[in-house]
């Protein structure tokens, strides 16, 4: 596979999201189609299905291993349908979260413990590993501020839980990115959209300068 996996993760409210759609509006007409971005849960029609279930506020007896199983089957029925055509067609795929994230929400959020929510994922993904992790970081409590100021028609079962589960989630983030340094960068989410968009960017212009020319433009 010639491709390139970039994933974007973070606590809730770390603006990860609009993060990843401004450089996506920067970099897409340089890179044109051979520039992919999905999400997870989600980027097929099976996947988005259970994203659906799995985010239902109204689903609040579903088990935490449960949870835990319905995100790696939607990984599993995402990287096989799109991720890895993808990878396989030398494109560059963006990806709203992947396995960090549920090794941080149902590993350590759960309580589920972080090393069986990674072999767990192991078997979803058979091994694939992203190129490279942008990690959104910001203060729990400040997040969920954001969460309650913007965004009050989105929330889901996570966005509710208690501060302390959120702290948990940034905890375990915080270790992976210890534990993982050649893979995953920081991004100050704490700054403007403006000045996380651009180090984020330069982030992926370092690391995968083969996308990039001086000018700023795709050699592809």
């Amino acid at each position: 596979m010639t491709g390139k996996l970039i994933t974007f993760e973070g606590p809730d409210g770390a603006g990860k999201t609009s993060a990843l759609n401004a450089i996506v509006a920067q970099i897409q007409p340089q890179l044109g189609d051979r520039l992919v971005v999905t999400r997870e849960p989600g980027g097929n029609q099976i996947s988005e299905s259970i994203r659906q279930i799995i985010l239902d506020r109204h689903n609040t007896a579903m088990d935490k291993r449960t949870e835990a199983l319905l995100y790696a089957a939607a990984r599993r029925q995402h990287i096989v349908q799109k991720i890895l055509p993808a990878l396989k067609g030398d494109q560059l795929v963006l990806c709203d979260r992947f396995i960090d994230s549920s090794i941080a929400y149902q590993g350590a959020g759960r309580g589920i413990g972080e090393d069986a929510v990674a072999t767990m994922n192991e078997f979803a993904t058979e091994g694939l590993t992203p190129d490279l992790t942008l990690y959104f970081d910001v203060d729990a409590a400040v997040g969920l501020k954001r969460i309650q100021t913007h965004r009050q028609d989105e929330i889901n079962r996570l966005d509710v839980e208690a501060l302390s589960f959120h702290h948990r989630v940034q905890a375990a983030y915080l270790r992976l990115l210890a534990a993982n340094p050649d893979r995953i960068k920081r991004v100050d989410a704490s700054q403007s959209l403006d000045q996380v968009v651009a180090q984020g960017l330069a982030i992926i212009q370092t690391k995968l300068p083969q996308y990039f020319t001086t000018e700023g433009k795709s050699k592809l």
